[in-house]
């Protein structure tokens, strides 16, 4: 994604960037960036692999847990994050970003006076930080659309097609398994499933294939994704 290879350049090249072509008065020092898409796609395992690369912790904050229903009580426990994370070289990585920044509320009461307050406290205090700062949500609708003009970058994860499931299907596999290719083919065209649930689906039928003292087969792998499934209320046709 080119939107990702952005960010990596930032985190690589920007401060240089910035002092070689007189910039500090032009760019803000951050890179604010938002990911999006459903469950499982991928969001905090690219915002892993960023910090893995340029040896930078990641600080994951459920933003769901962070927003408190007392007036004040957000910003309080936003500050404390902004003020430990503060010229250390994290990347800030917000997950349910929908808790703080989804679409904003009429003020008929103070109560929505203060929840867009905090909304707006967290804009201002990300404008400010020096770092990068990642939002992710599972669906950008959710987002206000006057808050995605505010991202440098805005990256969409996608349910994998089925070229790329049949890529992770065979990645995540054990290298001896039982299945033919034209069953890898099949189970990769037909359900429309996350690499989380692959790898989900994978693991619980290798434990029990493993159990028998044989390979895993097709029938492991449909079980499994039945069972992952569930978990969404979604059925296998």
């Amino acid at each position: 994604m080119i939107e990702v290879e952005t960010i990596r350049n930032w985190i690589a090249y920007h401060k240089n960037m910035i002092h070689e072509w007189d910039l500090k008065h032009k760019f803000k020092a951050g890179y604010k960036a938002l990911f999006y898409g459903p469950p499982g796609t991928g969001k905090t395992f690219t915002a892993t692999l960023l910090g893995k690369q340029f040896n930078r912790d990641v600080y994951r904050i459920d933003l769901s847990q962070v927003v408190s229903k007392y007036i004040g009580e957000t910003e309080k426990n936003l500050e404390k994050i902004f003020q430990k994370a503060e010229d250390k070289n994290w990347i800030l990585f917000f997950d349910e970003a929908d808790a703080l920044f989804g679409k904003r509320t009429s003020v008929s009461s103070a109560h929505d006076r203060y929840a867009n307050q905090e909304t707006s406290y967290l804009l201002q205090r990300i404008e400010d930080f020096n770092g990068l700062v990642i939002l992710a949500s599972n669906n950008k609708a959710n987002i206000d659309q006057a808050f995605l003009r505010r991202f440098n970058a805005i990256v969409h994860f996608p349910i994998p097609d089925p070229v790329e499931r049949l890529h992770l299907w065979k990645i995540y596999l054990p290298a001896n398994h039982g299945l033919t290719e034209e069953e890898l083919q099949t189970i990769s065209d037909k359900y429309e499933v996350t690499g989380s649930t692959i790898l989900n689906s994978i693991h619980n039928a290798a434990i029990n294939a493993y159990a028998k003292k044989r390979l895993i087969t097709l029938n492991d792998l449909t079980e499994s994704l039945k069972r992952e499934l569930r978990k969404e209320d979604r059925m296998l046709d």
